[in-house]
């Protein structure tokens, strides 16, 4: 949605102007970025202007795989970052939060090259660490190696083979 002639790239430029554009005419996360988690208003408009355009490409991407294999089950994985501070946990089966303390958070962000002020202030618009956890239905620790991760992600996929299982037989509990 970010590319250019993508429908977010055109709103983006639209709300902020080109001065949010690199050098080749793609989006510059990293003023967006400056710009979006400047204010609470700031983000709540970024999230506006964006969430609607990720939710219609999330449908037609599920549409059209559907109608490609019609009679094949499937799991799809959302990663949305700020999913449940939107208010958009019901739209899903199963929710997965991937969980770490905020201060391997903040060393992981710089690690990543952004400041620990940038990371702070991205932080802040998140919800809660442990409410977040608590409208999960499924966890991965990420607070260890990339294999640990990894272990736990094919665990969960496990169970949501089996919710999947549960949902055709109808026998699904609904989640938390």
């Amino acid at each position: 949605l970010y590319r250019p002639g993508g429908a977010g790239h055109q709103a983006l430029v639209a709300a902020y102007g080109r001065e949010i554009l690199d050098a080749s005419g793609g989006i510059d996360r990293k003023k967006l970025a400056d710009i979006a988690f400047e204010s609470t208003n700031a983000a709540q408009k970024l999230n506006q202007l964006i969430h609607p355009l990720v939710l219609q490409e999330e449908e037609r991407i599920i549409a059209a795989e559907s109608e490609r294999f019609p009679d094949r089950d499937r799991i799809f994985v959302v990663e949305a970052s700020l999913l449940l501070e939107a208010g958009g946990r019901e739209g899903y089966d199963r929710i997965i939060v991937v969980d770490l303390d905020q201060e391997t958070q903040l060393a992981r962000a710089e690690a990543r090259g952004m400041t620990r002020a940038e990371a702070s202030r991205r932080m802040k618009y998140q919800m809660q660490r442990e409410k977040r956890v608590a409208q999960a239905d499924y966890v991965i620790d990420n607070s260890g190696d990339r294999r640990s991760a990894e272990v736990a992600i094919l665990q969960i996929y496990e169970k949501l083979r089996a919710d999947m299982q549960a949902k055709k037989s109808g026998t699904l509990p609904p989640h938390k």
